[in-house]
């Protein structure tokens, strides 16, 4: 077998059916339009089911959002007349407590039948909601969580989610592993936190399941929790969270472990940000079409 035709049957072999459950926002690089050819070039077939339609990112202040839950309550019983499975499913952005409702009922379901549920709670950033964000969603995002076998939240979201204070200075290991277990105390069976502070240094924290799963791998010699330090790149891109998400679940899915895709992920994206940093609107996050030769 010639070189290509390994590659190409080691893709085809390891090819998941992902489902994303996200918005779509018009011009600009993030959600659901950032993770689509990340995990298509990874090897996997990405299907689509917005939450929203949205005119841009919400940090230019105005913007206008076209709630998507009735499209979504017709789309699912067409999938299931037409017998659409799914490896995995990952869910964002929730705009109401119908939507989350329905989402969550779905996942559910497609999680008895042996779907893995990945939720990214996107809510907030810096110590802060959104723009556009309240309790409510936090408490949609809260709902989703429970059905959740990972979730990646970043350390202002993850806080929101459990209830503990913001702090600028982070936090310490022991109060990470804290943070970790009221996570899946939630109902999640595994958790990473991104954008975290600990003893001072930039981290990525994770807390893997006690038990196997079957949807992606884990070492359990390398114990219960895992810290992951990275130097910081001062520029704030938007959509950066989507990538992450999108890395560490395309190579989870091909059956590499949890710690070692999360490593893979935080490359990722440092990668993508020191080649992109000079461009003049971060807003409109990286043009990750033009930069899949650093996956």
């Amino acid at each position: 077998m010639s070189n290509s035709a390994e590659i190409l049957y080691l893709c085809t072999r390891n090819m998941k059916q992902i489902l994303l459950v996200n918005d779509v926002v018009g011009g600009s690089h993030v959600g659901m339009v950032a993770m689509l050819p990340i995990l298509t070039y990874l090897g996997h077939a990405a299907y689509n089911l917005p939450t929203a339609l949205v005119s841009n990112t919400l940090d230019y202040g105005r913007f206008n959002v076209l709630e998507t839950t009735d499209y979504m309550r017709g789309t699912i019983p067409v999938w299931r007349e037409l017998g659409f499975s799914f490896d995995a499913v990952c869910t964002g952005l929730m705009f109401s407590e119908s939507q989350a409702r329905l989402v969550g009922s779905y996942c559910r379901e497609l999680s008895q039948e042996g779907t893995t549920i990945f939720v990214d709670p996107i809510m907030g950033d810096g110590g802060r909601l959104y723009n556009g964000m309240g309790p409510e969603n936090v408490a949609l995002m809260r709902e989703m969580v429970a059905v959740a076998h990972l979730i990646f939240p970043n350390y202002t979201e993850a806080c929101y989610l459990t209830g503990l204070e913001y702090r600028p200075e982070g936090m310490s290991w022991d109060e990470a592993r804290q943070m970790l277990d009221r996570l899946v105390g939630i109902g999640t069976r595994s958790a990473i936190i991104t954008s975290a502070k600990v003893d001072g240094r930039h981290c990525v924290v994770g807390r893997r399941s006690e038990e196997p799963l079957a949807g992606f791998q884990q070492n359990i010699a390398e114990g219960l929790y895992f810290c992951l330090p990275y130097d910081e790149i001062p520029v704030l891109f938007h959509g950066t969270g989507d990538i992450f998400s999108a890395v560490l679940m395309g190579h989870l899915l091909r059956g590499e472990p949890l710690k070692l895709s999360t490593q893979t992920a935080m490359n990722v994206v440092s990668r993508l940000i020191e080649r992109n940093r000079d461009l003049p609107d971060k807003c409109r996050g990286i043009p990750i079409e033009q930069c899949l030769d650093l996956l």
